[in-house]
């Protein structure tokens, strides 16, 4: 009896560990995928990970304004592993903040030298994942009908002949709109950038949540003209939409999209097989399946022929480390909520 007893004890200790570990296993074959770009580009890379990997991916889109609140929000119990695309600036906020974890790919020695000074610039816990130019599209045959000037610079968007024909997304949800507003604050100082918003406000009709949304509010003729990344208005072009493509006149600001591990996540493994995943050259190179037009950060990656050659651009020398700080942003985004948002239109 005893020694029955002994093995059975033996059998089902053998089978609790089996147990144990078959669910250490299905926990490692998991993620949840935070995700900021357009939600073509975020489904590609899903099942095209899920494809080569075999573990599977809980996906969410969300712009980068939400998307750092969220994290932020998780931080004593995350839900999240990877943050994957939007505007560096909250990502930079999101290290500053230790809501994301270091990590060095092995694929980091391929990327442009900008996509690894923004690592550096956060100790290693995010990283560029692609770059992008700010300006604003405008619908041709809306600008013709209505008889309105043709907008070249930042400050044709003050005229008083567009009222109500801008469309901008919300600098507190929207990376994009956050970008903005720290380009025109280095473009034009930040006295006179704020005089400036406080003319362009009155032109608003909508301030929405995503930054991509008032160029498609554009293409489909539901505002004259949009202020977004150039990229996103190639990806209406490409559709057939009547857009035009401006790059203001005193120079602009740019993004790099980053990508982050969140701290504390509950599959970190899988999340560093993303990681390097999604800086392989040859699935950047995958982006124009999905209309993305970015320019990819791996220097083995050619950009699609569609992408705005950034080199041709006037582009600021964009200070990333001030205007993606934890106490700048705040201050930037308080001060717009003060003398901006609660102006009447």
């Amino acid at each position: 009896m005893r020694k029955i007893t002994f093995l059975t004890a033996a059998s089902l200790g053998a089978l609790m560990v089996a147990g144990m570990t078959a669910t250490k296993a299905t926990a490692a074959d998991k993620l949840t995928l935070y995700c900021s770009p357009q939600i073509e580009w975020c489904k590609l890379m899903v099942e095209a990970f899920e494809k080569k990997t075999g573990i599977k991916v809980a996906m969410t889109r969300k712009s980068s304004g939400e998307t750092f609140a969220q994290i932020k929000a998780e931080a004593r119990n995350p839900k999240g592993d990877v943050w994957r695309g939007g505007t560096g600036d909250p990502h930079l906020q999101a290290a500053e903040e230790g809501l994301t974890m270091e990590y060095k790919s092995p694929v980091f020695d391929q990327l442009h030298p900008w996509a690894q000074n923004q690592a550096k610039d956060a100790n290693m816990k995010t990283v560029g994942i692609y770059a992008g130019a700010l300006g604003f599209g405008y619908n041709t045959e809306l600008l013709k009908s209505k008889n309105l000037p043709v907008p070249k610079c930042w400050k044709d968007l003050a005229n008083p002949a567009f009222k109500g024909e801008i469309q901008v997304a919300n600098p507190n949800s929207s990376g994009t709109s956050y970008t903005t507003l720290a380009t025109l604050v280095q473009v034009f100082g930040e006295k006179e950038a704020f005089e400036f918003y406080a003319k362009m406000h009155k032109n608003i009709n909508q301030y929405t949540k995503s930054g991509s949304a008032p160029i498609k509010a554009a293409a489909r003729g539901e505002t004259t003209i949009g202020i977004t990344f150039m990229h996103d208005m190639v990806t209406q072009k490409v559709k057939g939409f009547p857009i035009e493509i401006v790059a203001p006149c005193e120079g602009t600001g740019y993004e790099i999209g980053s990508m982050s591990i969140i701290k504390g996540g509950r599959n970190p493994e899988s999340a560093k097989k993303f990681y390097d995943f999604a800086l392989d050259a040859a699935i950047q190179m995958r982006a124009k399946e999905a209309k993305a037009y970015q320019v990819p950060s791996n220097m083995n990656a050619n950009p699609p022929k569609e992408a705005p050659d950034l080199s041709a651009l006037k582009l600021i020398n964009y200070d990333f480390k001030k205007y993606g700080s934890s106490a700048e942003r705040k201050r930037l985004l308080a001060k717009w909520d003060k003398e901006i948002k609660t102006l009447p239109r």
